[in-house]
């Protein structure tokens, strides 16, 4: 019996979802907010205008708002919710607090009583990734796994600012700024963890 299949939603077409059996891929040229089922999806919508950086884009970039990503994330949202899945963001990303969604803990899964999914903070240096990448997942109708919520040294760091501290130290460490395109970049590891969540949710949530 063949594993139930998975969209990713917002991946890149040649990516590490490509190609995969079971796995419908919608990229930017598809346009991942029309999508209307029926798989539980992993979904990746874009951070840049929810991240810690878009307040200071917005203060010095015309035109630039705080959340304005041509509804990305509520569709996104809304496929996670309607189909059941996973949506992964990066840790602090104000679309959290913009859709009431739990507050993510870094040892376990979070609910809330205002909201039907939960979150955690998991990062993906954990998976392989050369940044620490802290990311924030949100989750609905999965079969929640025990994640990797270590934290080990990481050789690279996504901010251009270049300085990390990790989560078992206090002291500050420099690390080499990642190439910005890898920053998207999702380990195979921690795609195969979404998309078992994901797998696990068909058939958990009505349509």
């Amino acid at each position: 019996m063949s594993a139930p299949t998975v969209a990713a939603l917002y991946v890149d077409p040649n990516g590490v979802y490509a190609g995969l059996p079971g796995v419908e891929v919608w990229d930017e040229a598809r346009d991942a907010r029309t999508y209307a089922g029926p798989w539980p999806v992993v979904a990746h919508p874009p951070c840049q205008k929810w991240c810690q950086l878009a307040p200071l884009n917005a203060s010095r970039i015309p035109g630039y708002r705080l959340g304005d990503d041509g509804g990305c994330f509520e569709a996104a949202l809304w496929a996670v919710r309607t189909f059941g899945g996973v949506l992964e963001h990066p840790a602090y990303s104000y679309a959290w607090g913009r859709y009431g969604l739990p507050i993510p803990v870094t040892h376990g899964w979070a609910s809330s009583m205002t909201d039907p999914g939960v979150s955690t903070e998991v990062s993906q240096v954990a998976y392989g990734h050369e940044a620490r990448k802290r990311t924030w997942l949100y989750a609905i109708g999965c079969t929640l796994p025990r994640l990797n919520w270590g934290e080990p040294p990481a050789s690279k760091q996504v901010s251009a600012f270049g300085m990390t501290r990790s989560r078992a130290k206090s002291r500050f460490t420099y690390a080499e700024a990642l190439d910005k395109n890898k920053s998207n970049y999702t380990p195979p590891a921690f795609r195969d963890v979404l998309l078992a969540m994901a797998r696990s949710a068909a058939g958990a949530v009505d349509e």
